[in-house]
């Protein structure tokens, strides 16, 4: 599932420039001009990530992070600051926010900064999956025992890890570019192929018809999702 954020912000050349780079990076993007509604839609539980101007009409970027943080919303936040708002920057930190941006920005240093937010959020959400059943399937990843209709499947270390980072990830469409990085780690000998490759055989090892599979999807042109 691709992450769905928040933006809330009063100038529109702004708006409609952050909605178009998110959109093109594959993002959702919901729009809120003024601190009321945004905070409403934030504590809505809809987005995985706010992106707030500190200046807003009937309530504030620090209001609104104060009031989502003493209601106990961990939404991540990343704040729009001007250039000279040193004093901003840090009372916004203080209040809840999780990283801040001051204008102008680089689109580029942007997507880095809600990318690696959005990392953390996730890493720190997601409990280490000890054991896990879909289908037929068991798998025991402590023991790294793995078990189809009752019999004993043979896994591949690698093949392992991939599959405990797809079902920590469930439901949402992992990049390649993500499992080259947080599974191989950037290895000199790994590839999208290899990737490619790797889910291939996890299909044919645990997949009902490997050809037309049930539980570990592609995403033409981005990634693989699972789905229990």
């Amino acid at each position: 599932m691709n992450s769905h954020i928040l933006l809330i912000e009063d100038e529109p050349g702004l708006v409609m420039t952050i909605s178009d780079l998110l959109s093109g990076e594959g993002y959702e993007v919901t729009s809120a001009i003024e601190g009321e509604t945004g905070l409403k839609l934030a504590m809505s539980g809809m987005f995985s990530a706010a992106i707030l101007d500190v200046m807003l009409p009937r309530k504030n970027g620090f209001e609104i992070c104060r009031e989502l943080r003493q209601k106990g919303n961990e939404i991540a936040i990343l704040m729009l600051t001007a250039k000279t708002q040193v004093v901003d920057r840090v009372t916004g930190l203080k209040l809840g926010a999780d990283d801040y941006l001051t204008k102008p920005f680089d689109p580029a240093e942007l997507l880095a900064r809600l990318e690696a937010l959005l990392r953390r959020l996730r890493k720190d959400e997601r409990a280490a999956v000890q054991t896990f059943r879909f289908a037929d399937v068991e798998i025991d990843f402590r023991r790294a025992e793995v078990r189809k209709g009752g019999q004993p499947v043979s896994l591949a270390g690698k093949e392992l890890q991939l599959l405990r980072y797809l079902i920590e990830n469930r439901e949402r469409v992992v990049p390649r570019e993500e499992l080259m990085q947080c599974v191989w780690e950037y290895a000199s000998d790994a590839s999208s192929r290899t990737i490619d490759t790797h889910v291939a055989w996890l299909r044919q090892k645990i997949e009902d018809k490997p050809q037309a599979p049930r539980h570990i999807q592609t995403i033409r042109g981005t990634g693989y999702r699972f789905t229990p």
